[in-house]
């Protein structure tokens, strides 16, 4: 199976909504790695690595995120799958 991970910039109303835990909720039940926190400037940014079709399956729903959030829009890089930590999907700030 391969692994593929990506660095997701996400704007819009997407802090003070629960996104960061929604994310970590998602990966879970996605089996992802990775993390996920807020920046200065009112985004939220995260990798997240994984299995490719649920890497793609999680950018797909950072793009409608919680109830509460308004995604403008979503950005990705490709990462290398490595540099995310081992273990659970954490929120890091």
């Amino acid at each position: 199976m391969k692994e593929i991970a990506y660095s997701v910039r996400v704007t819009g109303h997407v802090q003070g909504v629960a996104y960061r835990a929604w994310a970590r909720s998602e990966a879970g039940l996605l089996g992802l790695r990775g993390w996920v926190r807020n920046r200065g400037d009112g985004s939220v940014e995260a990798l997240v690595a994984g299995p490719e079709a649920a890497v793609e399956e999680m950018v797909a729903a950072m793009s409608e995120g919680p109830g509460a959030a308004q995604v403008t829009d979503v950005w990705t890089e490709a990462a290398d799958p490595a540099t995310a930590p081992d273990g659970e999907f954490r929120i890091t700030g």
